[in-house]
C-alpha cells in the first residue's frame, strides 16, 4: 500500500507526481530545485541552491517522519561540473555517515 507525502514546507508539485511516496520501507522522493516555497521563487548561485534544496528535502523526510539519516541513494543534476565542489562541500553537511550511495551528473 502507498501512502503520499505533502508538506506546505516545500514546494508545492506542479505536474502529475508526489513530493514523495511510502511503499512499504521506502520513502521515494521527487527531486527538488532551489526554490523558497515562501516566496515561489529560484533562489541564485549554487550555494544558496543547494541550501535550499537541502532544505526542502529535509521537510519532505520530515513529513514522512523520516532524516538525511535514513537516505540509502541520492542524483545529484548540475547544470555545470564547475558547480561540484561547493555543492559537495554543502552536500556532506547533511549526511552522517556511512554517506549515501550517489550519482553527480551534468545536465544541460
Amino acid at each position: 500500500m502507498k501512502q503520499f507525502v505533502k508538506t506546505d514546507k516545500a514546494p508545492k508539485v506542479v505536474g502529475p507526481y508526489s513530493q514523495a511516496v511510502i511503499c512499504g520501507d521506502f520513502i521515494f522522493c521527487s527531486g527538488q530545485i532551489g526554490i523558497d516555497p515562501e516566496s515561489k521563487e529560484l533562489v541564485t548561485g549554487i550555494k544558496n541552491q543547494t541550501k535550499q534544496v537541502f532544505a526542502n528535502l529535509g521537510e519532505v523526510l520530515k513529513s514522512a517522519d523520516s532524516s538525511f539519516g535514513n537516505v540509502v541513494n541520492v542524483n545529484v543534476y548540475l547544470q555545470s561540473m564547475n558547480d561540484y565542489k561547493e555543492m559537495n562541500d554543502i552536500y556532506a553537511t547533511y549526511f552522517p555517515k556511512p554517506y549515501p550511495t550517489r550519482a553527480a551528473v551534468e545536465v544541460a
